[in-house]
């Protein structure tokens, strides 16, 4: 047994012994026992809620565990949360997620004084480690061209909002971009130089629009301390400018507390080795444990807090809400539309 992985098995004890000796049971399993481990203020506990708007538009409702009919952005906040992701597509087929639709999810978000996370995909359609497609309108177009069309997408989806009184505190510039983005001419596997311009050209961007907002560049496989090495060298080594590191994390309900241990000594790694610090950009788990989950949503909000010197940022959930839609299975949320006790784990302060 490894070091970090008694120290989480330790965590989780501690977590399942508290819920057993304080606070009530609400509907649903729910408890109301809130950890204290002092967090700060500043430390985002989110979720990234990109469906929610296509959700409603197919008559989905979204319930507190009383059973209650609630607004799904006031159910994320009484859960504890205080910041909310949205992703945004170039020209997706469906209009889901394009600029319009980002920004009537991010008012919703910044009328209830939550801060926002906006994720640029720089695609028409998914973008993740085994997908980077071209938005159609950017086909054919080389390097310099790409570089333009990132920093006018970003600055245009930015300055939308801020014309609207939002200001996002943080913002991606691309989503789990293992392999680079825009592929094949931002593959970094094959052209890490050509994969931080285009990192250069939304950091820009968005710094134009607000220079105090904090620029994140997302991978996945947040225990993968290799995978990191790799991209934030070579980012390095061809000048890409960023302010955070970002990770995903999503074990299975038995291999949680060792990949937690090794994501925290990769945080540890990165916040050493860049001198940047690092967010867990999402997090997932099996929607039928959610006692398991409560676990490491705890477990890992404790790791990213315990980051020195303050630069471990916050934890976000992607798409809790999803209950019998699209059969995503990794959701916080039951089939009747009530938040599991996996959600309760964002109560912790």
């Amino acid at each position: 047994m490894t070091k970090f992985r008694y120290i989480s098995l330790l965590a989780a004890l501690f977590v399942v012994t508290a819920c057993s000796k304080g606070g009530s049971t609400g509907d649903n399993g729910s408890t109301n026992t809130t950890t204290t481990i002092g967090l700060p203020a500043s430390f985002a506990k989110g979720a990234d809620i990109s469906w929610v708007t296509q959700m409603e538009s197919a008559g989905y409702k979204f319930y507190n565990n009383s059973g209650a009919v609630e607004d799904c952005f006031q159910l994320m906040k009484d859960k504890g949360m205080n910041a909310i992701r949205l992703r945004v597509w170039v020209n997706p087929s469906d209009g889901w997620c394009n600029k319009a639709d980002l920004l009537a999810k991010a008012i919703r978000a910044n009328n209830l004084g939550m801060k926002i996370m906006i994720d640029f995909h720089y695609s028409d359609v998914w973008a993740d480690p085994a997908h980077q497609t071209k938005p159609a309108a950017w086909v054919g177009q080389n390097i310099a061209t790409l570089q333009t069309s990132v920093y006018n997408h970003t600055v245009d989806v930015l300055s939308t909002l801020k014309t609207n009184g939002i200001t996002p505190v943080w913002v991606q510039v691309g989503n789990e971009t293992n392999d680079g983005m825009l592929w094949e001419d931002g593959r970094a596997s094959t052209n890490m130089a050509n994969f931080a311009l285009l990192v250069n050209a939304g950091y820009n961007a968005v710094k134009f629009v607000n220079s105090s907002i904090k620029v994140i560049v997302h991978i996945s496989n947040g225990y993968d301390n290799s995978l990191f090495r790799w991209m934030f060298d070579g980012l390095k080594a061809n000048n890409a400018n960023y302010d955070i590191i970002g990770m995903s994390l999503y074990p299975s309900t038995s291999n949680w507390a060792t990949l937690d241990g090794q994501c925290l000594t990769n945080m540890n790694d990165m916040v050493s080795r860049y001198g940047k610090p690092v967010m867990i950009c999402e997090i997932g788990m099996d929607v039928n444990s959610p006692a398991i989950t409560n676990s490491f949503i705890t477990d890992i909000i404790t790791k990213v807090n315990s980051v020195p010197n303050g630069n471990g940022l916050g934890v976000f959930y992607w798409e809790p809400e999803a209950y019998n839609w699209q059969s995503y299975s990794m959701g916080a949320f039951d089939n009747s539309g009530r938040p599991t006790t996996a959600m309760d784990a964002f109560s912790i302060n």
